[in-house]
């Protein structure tokens, strides 16, 4: 059998594989360097991008689950500026994709970021990020009611001349309502799903682990509900998607695959092994010769229901 083509196109996009990594587990990429090529993965989705410098949430923000991890890290970055002058000098010449999550508190500042990244000649994309607060509607995530993401997703789509992406948060009632919104808005991919809203409790302290109450569930423990959701938003609209959501081996990327995501992002299995997703893009071509698969686009939403 002749090598599979593992090569996907994701809005004009040519990715040389569908294994990109997750914002906010995979750094701005440089810090990989020492464990991999970069070149051997189709993207790298790298830490939210915001307007001015933001220090994050107080610690401790990361606690260890039972069936993966609960973060509140809280969008720390050095804002667009910086990101600008400092990392994108760093990054822009690596053999992949290199995609921006652009986060906000307001429309204004989304718009912003959008704008500023917009001139980057190497980012051919940004992914943006609508699980945040809006600070002038109460806290409510832009997220969780489709005219908000409408709205965002249009404005930034006035400004922003590439790639856009779209990244939905699950703790909504309706999935696909939010999809069909984005995607009103000029939503060019979505991407799904966003960590889960949990907690965790020290019995003996009685208190919460998290300095913020809440945080956000990530790893195996979501990956049912992230394959429904990929799997009914697949059937709601026709734009790509990309899947993510306790992804931890090339077979759980084929599930995601199957069930609609023409890419996957690897997330918290970065930080139990840092060569985790170039190990799924070997896994992927290893099943796609199993299975005699020649194109990784005929796996694209092939799920048998009946």
């Amino acid at each position: 059998m002749v090598t599979p083509d593992l090569s996907v196109n994701i809005a004009g996009m040519h990715f040389k594989n569908p294994v990109t990594t997750a914002s906010g587990t995979f750094g701005y990429g440089d810090e990989f360097l020492d464990f991999m090529d970069l070149g051997r993965l189709g993207g790298i989705f790298v830490k939210a991008v915001t307007g001015k410098n933001r220090d994050g949430n107080g610690y401790p923000r990361m606690a260890e689950t039972a069936s993966g991890m609960l973060n509140s890290v809280g969008l720390q970055n050095k804002g667009v500026d910086h990101f600008c002058h400092e990392i994108y000098p760093r990054i822009r010449d690596f053999n992949t994709h290199i995609i921006v999550n652009v986060s906000g508190s307001t429309i204004e500042e989304y718009v912003a970021v959008a704008e500023r990244i917009n001139e980057l000649e190497k980012i051919p994309a940004i992914e943006l990020n609508i699980s945040c607060p809006n600070v002038k509607y109460g806290g409510m995530a832009f997220g969780t009611v489709p005219s908000m993401a409408t709205e965002v997703t249009a404005e930034v789509r006035k400004v922003y001349k590439k790639v856009l992406m779209v990244k939905l948060s699950p703790n909504v009632t309706s999935i696909t309502d939010l999809a069909k919104a984005a995607v009103d808005g000029g939503a060019d991919v979505i991407t799904l799903i966003n960590t889960l809203l949990g907690m965790a409790i020290d019995a003996e302290r009685r208190r919460p682990i998290l300095s913020t109450i809440t945080g956000g569930l990530s790893g195996p423990a979501i990956k049912p509900v992230a394959l429904r959701m990929v799997w009914q938003v697949h059937k709601a609209v026709s734009v790509p998607i990309i899947g993510l959501g306790g992804i931890m081996n090339a077979t759980d990327a084929i599930e995601f695959i199957l069930a609609g995501a023409s890419a996957i992002q690897v997330g918290t299995a970065n930080f139990v092994d840092p060569m985790a997703s170039v190990k799924i893009a070997e896994g992927i071509e290893a099943y796609m010769k199993r299975h005699k698969v020649e194109a990784m686009t005929s796996l694209v939403g092939a799920l048998r229901t009946e």
